[in-house]
């Protein structure tokens, strides 16, 4: 499907969609990683639309530069990566996704529910979209910053997914050792860690993926959305 365009209080962006084979379907925001709704997060929409959900992924970065789709293969797409995510309002961000979930649930192929599922940047705003919306669930994969938001846990009312990656540049041991300290008894939340993997251990193609690792966290990925979701 072409991109839509979403409405919120202060202008209007894009969203790409993966519609499913068989509608209405279940709802799922994928929210993008630092470099945009590049290749890699369109693809991961048509997985999920293969497995039976209607995904929309919206352009979060809108409000720096619009239409943003970069990779991680060159050091200057790096740079502007990290230079958008310096860059980028967490809260407008929660606000655009929460604006989002609306939206898809709202679409004539919804069924209604509708979840979140976010990568590195996305991973934490899947977090905050279970403290801070009514995303029927949420998965993070190797989200960034959760431990500075630990303080918001107790308006966590749906379940959470999280995976964790132990030799993650990003989330030292201090960081995951605090994540796991503060979710880890809530019984809404289910936390994984997976050794010996980096960052990003699940993108296809990238300097970190993981084959072995990425499949078990992505079966664990489906088997919790088709618990939560259908």
């Amino acid at each position: 499907m072409p991109d839509i365009a979403i409405a919120c209080a202060d202008g209007k962006f894009s969203a790409y969609v993966a519609k499913p084979r068989t509608v209405p379907a279940p709802g799922l925001l994928v929210i993008q990683e630092i470099f945009g709704v590049n290749r890699v997060m369109r693809e991961l929409c048509d997985g999920f639309a293969a497995q039976g959900y209607l995904a929309v992924c919206p352009d979060l970065f809108w409000r720096q530069e619009p239409g943003i789709q970069i990779t991680d293969k060159t050091e200057a797409e790096w740079q502007k990566a990290f230079a958008l995510f310096q860059g980028f309002n967490v809260a407008k961000g929660v606000n655009d996704l929460v604006v989002s979930l609306a939206h898809l649930r709202g679409l004539p192929d919804c069924a209604g529910t509708a979840g979140s599922i976010g990568y590195c940047l996305g991973g934490k705003l899947a977090y905050l979209m279970v403290t801070r919306s009514s995303s029927d669930c949420s998965v993070g994969y190797y989200g960034v910053g959760i431990e500075s938001l630990l303080g918001e846990a107790a308006a966590i009312t749906k379940p959470l997914l999280l995976h964790i990656a132990e030799k993650d540049r990003f989330v030292p041991p201090e960081a995951q050792a605090a994540i796991k300290a503060a979710l880890g008894r809530n019984s809404l939340v289910t936390l994984h860690s997976y050794a010996g993997v980096d960052h990003a251990f699940a993108r296809v193609g990238g300097e970190h993926w993981n084959a072995a690792a990425a499949k078990l966290a992505n079966d664990r990925t489906a088997a919790f959305l088709k618990k939560h979701l259908q």
